[in-house]
């Protein structure tokens, strides 16, 4: 029996500017179950970003409600590693942070990042390792105090092509291995489709959820998603979606 994990009801959000309100979002309602893998994608300025920083509890909602039941890490657009910290320092900095700095919590982060290819750089400073490694390293960051719920905000688009399927391979099985839930954020209709279980289609501000799809791939990973024959399919379905 799945647990929902996070649930949006109804919730609307208001920006306040120098012209006035800009509602962002308006009856916006979806849930995400524990252990999938939910991707959101819709046209530009509708909000997106907005919606990870409301499922963290970052910004309230003006009406309508944002429940969860469990912890949050988020993964930015870019690394954001410490350039004049080791990787290992770096990935240890949330657990400074939140003041979990503890035995325990760092030989989890420690056997992460050995079991996910990075031993043998764990001395090294992010500025030796390549724009996947170091995306590798924010992820393992990310997961160093074990959190419940992923939130991505396009962890890949600072990537060039051939780097962004390989560390979007790398994402994906990870986030599988460890039985993570996660949220994603993206502009890509491709990665949506290669790594969601369920993608979410929002209108245009103020967002909603105007489509919402189940895919069928039977556990395949990303790269093997894309050679499949439902892959177009999809990908012309959710563009049409995104420019009615």
């Amino acid at each position: 029996m799945t647990k929902r994990i996070l649930q949006f009801t109804d919730v609307k959000y208001i920006y306040h500017t120098a012209h006035g309100e800009l509602v962002a979002t308006l009856g916006l309602t979806f849930s995400v179950e524990k252990g999938e893998f939910v991707a959101i994608i819709g046209p530009s300025g509708c909000g997106k970003t907005t919606l990870l920083s409301l499922a963290a509890g970052l910004i309230k909602p003006a009406a309508g409600r944002v429940e969860s039941c469990g912890s949050f890490g988020y993964m930015l657009q870019k690394d954001e590693l410490f350039p004049w910290r080791t990787i290992e320092k770096n990935i240890f900095l949330p657990l400074e942070i939140k003041r979990q700095n503890t035995p325990a919590l760092r030989k989890h982060a420690l056997e992460l990042a050995k079991k996910y290819g990075l031993g043998d750089f764990l001395r090294s400073y992010p500025s030796q390792l390549s724009g996947g490694m170091r995306q590798r390293a924010a992820l393992i960051r990310t997961l160093a105090t074990n959190p419940d719920i992923l939130l991505l905000d396009e962890p890949f688009s600072a990537l060039d092509y051939q780097t962004r399927l390989n560390v979007c391979e790398d994402v994906y099985n990870i986030i599988r291995s460890e039985k993570k839930t996660a949220l994603l954020i993206t502009h890509d209709i491709s990665e949506a489709i290669s790594l969601a279980d369920r993608v979410l289609v929002l209108s245009a501000r103020p967002a909603r959820v105007a489509r919402e799809h189940a895919l069928d791939f039977n556990g395949l990973n990303p790269l093997k998603r894309r050679e499949t024959g439902g892959f177009s399919a999809w990908f012309e379905l959710l563009w049409q979606e995104l420019n009615i």
